[in-house]
């Protein structure tokens, strides 16, 4: 196993010495292509510069400024989160230059929602046989997604293990942390009865279900360069691009819309859905509720549902289903909050008010 940095730093051997016993590239580890991938992904790091980071690899360690920042009083939020079985159909498609949105859009989207402000990335990226032309679309992704957030990529961790993974697999991890003034976090106590629920739309199924996806398309019998059997934004769209759709970063428009001070809280829609994230965030004498009709599902949801017979319940806890973060806000400024939302880019849904709570749901969801 390897770092970046011990890449940058390793002496390869001499072209002409003498070889006697085993070296690390018998065992199945490559010190060449971990150094051309540091070379290559270096002006992909640079690219991400932002104030409190310059972004220089090859130390072992990142430093951050949060004085440079222009933060006062600040506390961090750290975040860490992975891809999950995506990858399984990023490797099927020999299709890269997504997951790493997606690795950075799971992880920030949960410092926002706490008010924080993206600050730095570190990214693992844990394969059988290290290729470099995987590893930097990859990487590429990353950076993508961290220039989307406005956070600095400053290192990260290549490991390359035979043996433990199978020579064309691989695996990645992200790592955030992020910033907010004391007094501006964001922690769900100043939600209140008569709140307004809004949805800011997903860009599809993001980056949680995939087992259970994966299951139906096992089930139908369907190759992942076949045509999508639901309808896309592109026609034609092969199944294995409609699924590897990247997860939406909503870091840059939340952040705006939590700095006019009208947003009581923010939830992202990951793993558990709805019903098990809303919950997260909401005092414990409120319940919201929710309406399945008040926005689009996109087709892929309604394919999931009928091709796997998945509950409609069941769908709600697993996925998404539409709805990548809820922002609940005062009724006197919603107006200004989905207009605000709406020029950053966001398409915002009106799903639902905050209650009283009757019983023990934290959550109901009417219209399925």
């Amino acid at each position: 196993m390897k770092s970046r940095e011990d890449a940058i730093a390793a002496d390869p051997p001499k072209p002409n010495a003498p070889r006697s016993g085993l070296t690390y590239g018998d065992a199945g580890v490559d010190i060449d292509a971990g150094n051309a991938l540091v070379k290559a992904i270096g002006p992909l790091a640079r690219a991400t510069m932002r104030p409190g980071a310059d972004v220089a690899l090859g130390g072992f360690g990142g430093l951050f400024d949060l004085k440079a920042a222009g933060f006062t009083d600040p506390l961090l939020v750290a975040a860490t989160d992975g891809v999950g079985t995506k990858l399984k159909i990023a490797i099927e498609c020999d299709k890269h230059d997504t997951v790493g949105v997606d690795l950075v859009a799971m992880c920030v989207n949960d410092l926002v929602v706490q008010g924080a402000e993206p600050l730095f990335f570190l990214d693992y990226f844990a394969s059988g046989k290290l290729s470099p032309r995987v590893a930097e679309s990859v990487i590429s992704g990353i950076a993508d997604g961290c220039r989307q957030a406005g956070c600095a990529l400053i290192g990260g961790e290549t490991a390359e293990m035979p043996g433990m993974y199978a020579e064309n697999d691989y695996d990645l991890a992200g790592f955030t942390v992020g910033a907010v003034e004391r007094a501006n976090v964001l922690t769900g106590a100043d939600v209140a009865i008569g709140d307004v629920v809004l949805g800011l739309a997903s860009a599809g199924v993001h980056a949680n279900g995939f087992s259970l996806v994966r299951r139906v398309v096992e089930m139908q019998g369907l190759a992942y360069d076949a045509v999508a059997p639901f309808e896309t934004s592109e026609p034609g769209c092969s199944l294995g691009d409609a699924l590897l759709t990247p997860t939406r970063i909503y870091v840059k428009s939340c952040l705006d819309a939590v700095r006019t001070g009208s947003v009581r809280a923010l939830a992202h829609i990951t793993g558990g859905g709805l019903t098990e994230n809303v919950p997260r965030v909401l005092p414990d004498h409120a319940t919201a509720a929710l309406d399945a009709a008040c926005w689009d599902r996109p087709a892929v949801f309604d394919w999931l549902a009928e091709a796997g017979g998945v509950d409609p319940m069941e769908m709600h806890r697993t996925f998404n289903c539409g709805v990548g973060m809820i922002v609940i806000v005062a009724p006197d400024a919603v107006a200004d909050i989905t207009a605000m939302l709406r020029a950053a880019g966001e398409t915002v849904f009106q799903i639902g008010e905050i209650t009283p709570r009757e019983g023990d749901a934290s959550v109901t969801l009417a219209g399925l």
